[in-house]
């Protein structure tokens, strides 16, 4: 039955490609024939019986172009165009024009807006669902900026002396009461988040001691909470971070020989957790487990789990491997609506993938992976990255529903531009069966 709901399915995009010639564009009528061909490939329900599939040659599609994935069968559409003039006050630098990170939420709560970060001499915001440019601003380089994840017309800033509410539409500017004494204060840096129900978010600042420290903050009320003494912990501080629930503060730290050991407070700064091992796991993101545990999930690179997707809990450290060892850069879990799944990027090659013989065959392409241990799948896009570059890695980052993901691409060029993609999936989506 799900390889004929798939077949189904390709077979009505490409009755929609063939009505409507001037959206889809051949090279996408092209792709709905391939996928219904290649229908019958084994893209496994479950990530531990997953095939390492061959990833066949595509041409690049054309800005704003919508072809359908050959293999897995989903559409997708480029949306930005290294060196294109976006805006008349604003063009995409010719090397790249890319979204943030995996761990940063692209889109607005509503998915009505798209941040483009990177390549965009301002901040360019598109349309979240046609990606047709809106408007560009000017934000202050000092500002770190992040969508509220529950008011779609909102953005926390964080800059060195206070806290911002910003309405990019509006272009408007709101000051949140600051705590008093602090200076350098930080988003993380880079990977601070916002707690899921917007109200918690953590910040790296120093005191009048000129000591660096971490704290919570609550937005809504201006409730400074205690200090945790960054100087005190073993190692250097990498960045801080709030929980999904905002109940702790996740601590990352990194030892002169390149070790990366974490700890676990609680936003009354009380020390809950510390994981010794490197990176465990790392490159990930925070969710909220079907219990309502905290946990992070992301890349162990340590035993006994090295190079699996795992998720910890916050409170007690436990260890869940979700998927097995494999090829896997970023994990996401900007998919708040969409609870009890991630998005995993992989990396790597065919030939890489193939002689390693990977347990996780999966290489250049996004996944969706259940949280519960299960190791239910969706396989979503081949992204054909080619990575050479920090810019041209694909942080692939769902939209706050799941039914989207954007990642980044060089379509197999190495050194070759960067732009963004975006996959359009469904969170039931069909897969045929092993």
């Amino acid at each position: 039955m799900r390889l004929k709901a798939r077949v189904m399915t390709t077979m009505d995009a490409f009755r929609r490609a063939v009505a409507q010639p001037g959206r889809w564009g051949v090279p996408a009528m092209l792709a709905c024939v391939l996928t219904t061909s290649a229908a019958s490939a084994d893209v496994g329900a479950s990530v531990w019986s997953a095939r390492l599939l061959r990833t066949p040659s595509l041409p690049m599609p054309g800005y704003l172009e919508r072809i359908v994935d050959p293999v897995l069968g989903t559409p997708i559409v480029r949306i930005t165009d290294p060196g294109r003039r976006l805006l008349p006050d604003a063009a995409c630098n010719p090397a790249y024009c890319r979204h943030r990170y995996s761990s940063t939420q692209a889109w607005n709560a509503d998915q009505s807006l798209l941040v483009i970060t990177k390549g965009c001499p301002d901040l360019c915001f598109l349309d979240g669902h046609t990606y047709v440019p809106l408007f560009a601003r000017r934000v202050s380089p000092h500002h770190d900026c992040k969508w509220h994840p529950t008011d779609p017309d909102k953005m926390i800033c964080v800059h060195r002396t206070g806290i911002d509410v910003w309405t990019p539409r509006m272009n408007t500017w709101s000051a949140v009461s600051a705590p008093p004494g602090y200076s350098q204060l930080e988003f993380g840096p880079y990977k601070g988040n916002v707690s899921r129900d917007g109200s918690m978010i953590a910040l790296r600042a120093r005191n009048a001691q000129d000591q660096l420290v971490a704290f919570a903050y609550h937005l809504g009320t201006g409730r400074k909470f205690p200090d945790i003494p960054l100087s005190d912990l073993a190692a250097s501080n990498l960045y801080v971070t709030i929980s999904a629930s905002g109940r702790y503060i996740f601590v990352s730290q990194l030892t002169a020989d390149g070790k990366e050991p974490a700890y676990v407070f609680t936003v009354d700064g009380d020390l809950f957790q510390y994981w010794p091992e490197h990176h465990r796991p790392g490159h990930g993101d925070m969710a909220i487990d079907v219990d309502g545990a905290d946990v992070y999930v992301g890349v162990s690179k340590s035993p006994p789990d090295e190079f699996h997707i795992i998720k910890r809990r916050l409170d007690d450290g436990r260890v869940t491997v979700l998927a097995p060892l494999g090829d896997a850069s970023h994990v996401s879990a900007r998919n708040i609506r969409w609870p009890g799944w991630v998005f995993v990027s992989y990396q790597g090659s065919f030939e890489h993938t193939s002689a390693m013989r990977y347990p996780a065959p999966f290489y250049s392409e996004v996944i969706a992976l259940r949280i519960d241990g299960s190791g239910e799948i969706r396989r979503i896009a081949q992204t054909r990255s080619t990575m050479r570059e920090y810019l041209s890695e694909m942080h692939a980052s769902p939209s706050p529903d799941g039914t989207r993901v954007i990642w980044a691409s060089n379509w197999g060029v190495a050194g070759g531009p960067v732009s963004d993609y975006v996959a359009h999936v469904t969170t039931n989506q069909a897969v045929p069966d092993n």
